[in-house]
């Protein structure tokens, strides 16, 4: 991910039933906070039902606006698909360190790869 120009995305989801399914994507003008939002927004959207979900990012922009009420001052267009993405479902944010979980350093290499 990057700071301003060509972005990547990626997110795994996990449940019984698929215990390992990748989305991601490349986008070509972006900034990385907007890719944070991406890719718990792809995540929301490969949901085929309404369900308990838990979604773990390494971006405190990400899981403090959606959990905390930050305000939202920029990137309202993605804000705004969330917040439908997300209205069926029951979630959890939570925060973690950076690579503190080896699904996070594998969501980071591959939205790196979308920006080659």
């Amino acid at each position: 991910m990057v700071n301003s120009g060509v972005g990547g995305y990626a997110a795994i989801l996990t449940s019984e039933k698929y215990p390992h399914k990748t989305v991601s994507g490349r986008v070509e003008e972006t900034t990385n906070n907007r890719m944070e939002i991406m890719a718990a927004l792809a995540a929301l959207r490969a949901l085929k039902y309404p369900c308990d979900v838990e979604i773990i990012s390494d971006s405190q922009y990400l899981v403090n606006t959606m959990s905390k009420g930050w305000k939202r001052k920029v990137n309202l267009d993605l804000w705004q698909e969330i917040d439908v993405a997300a209205d069926i479902h029951n979630i959890t944010w939570t925060w973690v360190k950076r690579n503190s979980l080896p699904q996070l350093e594998e969501c980071d290499a591959i939205a790196k790869s979308h920006t080659n």
